[in-house]
């Protein structure tokens, strides 16, 4: 009997063995990092010492005047990268999964070709193309006779040609993930679509409530990657001219640059709760609402 029972209880235990591999990549790379950031945000800190000081580096840092601006930046950049990553993918996933269009799939790998490209080359490509006076953007405009913006040196444009050029780099994946949501629908409801009215009976009426799920999905991986954005953000404008470009991020960059290293961490910190505190609700909503589906 006790050899019976010490069987059953291994083989209780057995599969629980399998996620070990995957709770120690858990613990070392997130858990203790996270922990020793919480800490480290509460000292003066050096490669070689630290000093606690308790909470100035958050005083001093949400003291500063460029958050104020770097936090705006971050609210609108992650609303309008997602924003348009939906409203462009969604028509573009649905002409890609009908029946009658012609090179589909080479239509698909150009769509899908931005996403393969490093961040760091896009932006340096996307920063000579937008140059004022030798960029082809700009030469195109001239020659069209339209107006010749100055797309990263204006600060009522930098941001925002910062955000369409993240949209054209990411909207290949949202597209796959719509694609991949449409596919997913059964062919009855298309075919119901189709004898009572046509292409736009099915978008209305199958395609976006049945894709909702997709949709979910585009909106919060596009709106946490905005939240978090830095790569595209520095390679193209370094967070200028002046601060108009700035985010969390690049704010957070330059405290580092300046050897704050406490304050930057506890600015990583602000950024970790404020990604929490938006996006956790975001999804509980969304979860929520795909039960009621």
């Amino acid at each position: 009997m006790p050899n019976n029972a010490r069987s059953r209880a291994v083989l209780r235990t057995y599969p629980h063995w399998f996620c070990l591999p995957a709770a120690l990549v858990f613990v070392i790379f997130f858990l203790i990092p996270t922990v020793l950031a919480f800490y480290f945000s509460l000292t003066r800190w050096t490669l070689f010492n630290s000093i606690f000081i308790g909470l100035d580096n958050y005083v001093t840092f949400l003291g500063d005047p460029m958050l104020k601006s770097g936090l705006i930046n971050t609210i609108i950049y992650a609303i309008f990268t997602s924003g348009l990553k939906v409203i462009i993918s969604l028509p573009l996933a649905t002409l890609l999964t009908s029946s009658n269009v012609w090179f589909k799939d080479f239509l698909r790998s150009v769509i899908f070709f931005p996403v393969l490209v490093s961040t760091v080359a896009v932006g340096i490509t996307f920063s000579t193309l937008m140059q004022p006076s030798t960029g082809l953007i700009n030469t195109t405009l001239g020659f069209l006779g339209l107006s010749q913006p100055d797309w990263l040196g204006d600060p009522s444009l930098a941001l925002y040609s910062v955000i369409l050029v993240d949209v054209w780099k990411g909207v290949g994946i949202a597209t796959v993930i719509f694609m991949a949501g449409i596919l997913s629908i059964p062919t009855d409801y298309f075919e119901a679509a189709r004898l009572e009215g046509g292409s736009w009976v099915k978008f209305r009426h199958v395609i976006l409530p049945l894709a909702r799920n997709a949709t979910f999905t585009v909106i919060l991986l596009s709106f946490i990657g905005g939240l978090r954005t830095f790569d595209l953000i520095w390679t193209m404008t370094r967070g200028g001219p002046g601060f108009a470009s700035d985010v969390l991020t690049s704010v957070i960059y330059k405290e580092y640059q300046a050897g704050f290293y406490g304050l930057s961490t506890a600015g990583n910190v602000v950024l970790f709760i404020l990604v929490t505190a938006i996006v956790y609700p975001l999804m509980r909503s969304f979860n929520r609402m795909e039960v009621e589906l």
